[in-house]
């Protein structure tokens, strides 16, 4: 299996739906509290961010304008974030 279809399974079925879910939990609690933290739209600013910058990263793939080192890269970094959590 390629780097970059690994990469596009990674991001498609576990990294942007995590990010989804923690982005709606935070959302679920702002309309609970009817207020938000500092730090939690702080919080909320980076995991919107990564979103995007994982769904722009799909659009590359999508393109065929990744090529496979720069998949590897990127999986290993992931692989790295998803590891600490």
């Amino acid at each position: 299996m390629s780097n970059i279809v690994k990469l596009k399974a990674l991001l498609e079925n576990e990294i942007i739906p995590d990010l989804e879910n923690v982005i709606d939990s935070i959302y679920q609690t702002i309309d609970r509290e009817k207020t938000i933290s500092l730090g939690e739209k702080e919080e909320l600013e980076e995991l919107q961010e990564m979103h995007k910058e994982c769904r722009e990263i799909l659009i590359e793939i999508e393109a065929k304008e990744m090529d496979e080192e720069e998949a590897q890269e990127l999986l290993e970094e992931l692989i790295e974030i998803v590891s600490e959590d």
